[in-house]
């Protein structure tokens, strides 16, 4: 813990230390930290991730406390098993949004919005995911300094296929990293990218076998945390600069497209194909 006292700093207010908000997000992230490398894995009840609204509510808040803890030098983010994200369409939407009350239409945006934004902005530190199966909502995932993913990842983009647009971010990455061409057809048809396509498009770094991947992320932070802070922290900002921009002048307006969407469409219908492909895959 670094020892503000000797700054001469009285009256300082210490971040919120690791013991206490892990503790706050166990149901969401299992994590550990060692040497100054933050192993963030998403979970539920111990297993995959399984898509839930509490959840929601948390990531964009838990960017804050990691972001804030000095203690923190390398983030590692990763998944359970052998799936990055789990959820179904028709279980999370139970009914349409529009017949939810204000209050909760209100807060859903605002923890869809700051998930990217808190995670862009708030996390100064080295970056990298660890894709380990397939899944959707791979959006702060592509948005790491580095992507690592598992032979059998795959990144889709759902949103159109089931009667919404694709405001929350993953679009947004998908234009940035592969072209307006390439995300417009995968948006449309709701295309699954395999792991290396993905590769070979530049969305990921790396495809490895799915033993190899958190060895593998934690020998390079390691090798990240032999480098100086000041020079650590720094690159982190070159590295992340294109994504605050990005976030800056183009997120707001996607996500309200996807809003506006959200609340017009009376139901949202996953189209038969689409759902029998996501089963096969391990998504819903």
């Amino acid at each position: 813990m670094v020892d503000t006292a000797s700054f001469g700093w009285d009256g300082h207010v210490a971040p919120t230390p690791l013991e206490e908000y892990s503790k706050r997000y166990a149901d969401f992230f299992e994590m550990r930290r060692e040497d100054g490398i933050l192993e963030l894995r998403l979970h539920t009840d111990g297993g995959e991730y399984v898509h839930n609204w509490a959840a929601h509510n948390a990531w964009n808040r838990v960017w804050q406390d990691v972001g804030n803890d000095p203690e923190n030098h390398v983030l590692i983010i990763t998944g359970t098993g052998e799936a990055w994200f789990r959820g179904d369409p028709r279980q999370t939407w139970p009914k349409p949004l529009v017949d939810e009350t204000p209050d909760y239409i209100f807060q859903q945006t605002i923890d869809a919005w700051k998930l990217i934004e808190n995670f862009v902005n708030n996390i100064d530190i080295p970056t990298i995911a660890v894709v380990n199966g397939p899944g959707i909502h791979t959006e702060f995932a592509l948005m790491c300094d580095v992507t690592l993913a598992a032979e059998d990842a795959d990144f889709m983009d759902p949103h159109f296929m089931v009667g919404t647009s694709p405001g929350d971010g993953l679009a947004l990455a998908l234009q940035h990293l592969m072209g307006t061409k390439r995300a417009a057809y995968a948006v449309y048809g709701g295309t699954s990218i395999p792991a290396r396509k993905a590769l070979e498009y530049g969305l990921v770094s790396d495809v490895l076998p799915r033993e190899d991947l958190l060895p593998k992320a934690w020998q390079l932070a390691r090798d990240i945390m032999k480098r100086p802070r000041f020079a650590r922290w720094s690159t982190h900002n070159i590295l992340n600069r294109p994504w605050r921009k990005l976030v800056t002048e183009d997120f707001g307006f996607h996500f309200s497209q996807q809003s506006l969407a959200t609340v017009a469409a009376k139901t949202l219908i996953p189209d038969p194909e689409l759902v029998a492909d996501a089963r096969e895959r391990k998504i819903w």
